[in-house]
């Protein structure tokens, strides 16, 4: 590999990692999801033509956030909205970036991921703009990536993101976390998106490949996301079920590539590992008292493994 191609394929490795949390930082400031992703996608452009130059920063994330900043100011000047507002928002914006250890002590910080999460899944979108924002802006794929995961076109993909985010503005969809019981069945939705996609990489429904490993582990790593940043049986028990199915993943299909039904599965060759995490936290789900049909999924699945 060139030293130009690890040095993008270093960018892409952070950008994969810190894309959510760029976006909901300046989601939070900007008050616009769409604006935000557009101008984390100019930080992420600024990264690729510094970074090979100057190395990755020590905080990456907080350099992605702060150019977003920049880009934003300077989109605030050209378009010379009222001083108030400007001076208001500027000086939020140019207000210094934590250390990487407040960061990691800030509750804003999960609270604006939060935000995104249910602005990726707000009802006013279709269920197939859902997946596609949560991919694009929580997952940090590109919509080339997207579109190969789901055999579909590029435009289709980009024209579907573009009409989501559209969808969000008109609507006025407000950058909040849901309360009540509104926080339930929102909850719900985010939960079933995470699952089709998880579903879609472990049985796919097109293609010629009966599973779709990239998929599967971008639900897995969405899941492990919103089981931090809200830990609900619920949140918890899809977790553990997409860790429970996700360990038989290497037997389940021949090397031909044929579906081999779970009886006839090999389970010396299943991934203890990923057993054992499951297992703990369908614990964790049940002892609540409170568990759900994931939950319950899940120890099932545990039972059987």
């Amino acid at each position: 590999m060139t030293g130009h191609a690890e040095s993008r394929a270093a960018v892409e490795g952070v950008w994969r990692r810190e894309a959510a949390r760029v976006i909901a930082r300046l989601s939070r400031l900007t008050r616009d999801v769409g604006l935000a992703e557009e101008l984390a996608q100019d930080a992420l452009v600024a990264a690729l033509e510094t970074w090979p130059q100057t190395g990755v920063p020590v905080n990456p994330g907080a350099w992605l956030v702060t150019t977003g900043k920049n880009r934003a100011l300077d989109r605030l000047r050209k378009r010379k909205l009222v001083a108030r507002k400007h001076e208001a928002l500027g000086a939020e914006m140019m207000a210094p970036d934590p250390s990487p250890a407040d960061e990691a002590m800030d509750d804003f910080i999960g609270d604006d991921l939060l935000r995104l999460v249910f602005q990726a899944c707000h009802p006013v979108l279709s269920l197939d703009a859902q997946v596609a924002l949560t991919l694009r802006m929580l997952g940090g794929l590109t919509t080339d990536e997207i579109a190969s995961a789901f055999l579909a076109p590029s435009p289709t993909i980009a024209q579907r993101i573009v009409r989501a985010k559209r969808r969000l503005s008109e609507a006025q969809v407000a950058f909040e976390l849901p309360r009540g019981e509104e926080l339930w069945g929102r909850t719900q939705a985010v939960l079933r998106v995470i699952y089709l996609v998880f579903s879609e990489g472990y049985s796919a429904s097109a293609g010629e490949s009966l599973t779709r490993a990239e998929l599967s582990g971008e639900a897995i790593r969405l899941g492990r996301l919103l089981a931090q940043l809200l830990p609900e049986p619920e949140s918890i028990g899809l977790l553990a079920l997409m860790l429970l199915q996700e360990s038989r993943r290497e037997t389940r299909t021949t090397a031909e590539g044929d579906l081999v039904l779970l009886d006839a599965q090999d389970r010396s060759q299943w991934n203890r590992a990923l057993i054992a995490e499951g297992t703990k936290l369908v614990e964790r789900a049940l002892v609540s008292g409170r568990a759900g049909p994931y939950a319950l999924q899940a120890a099932i699945a545990a039972v059987h493994a």
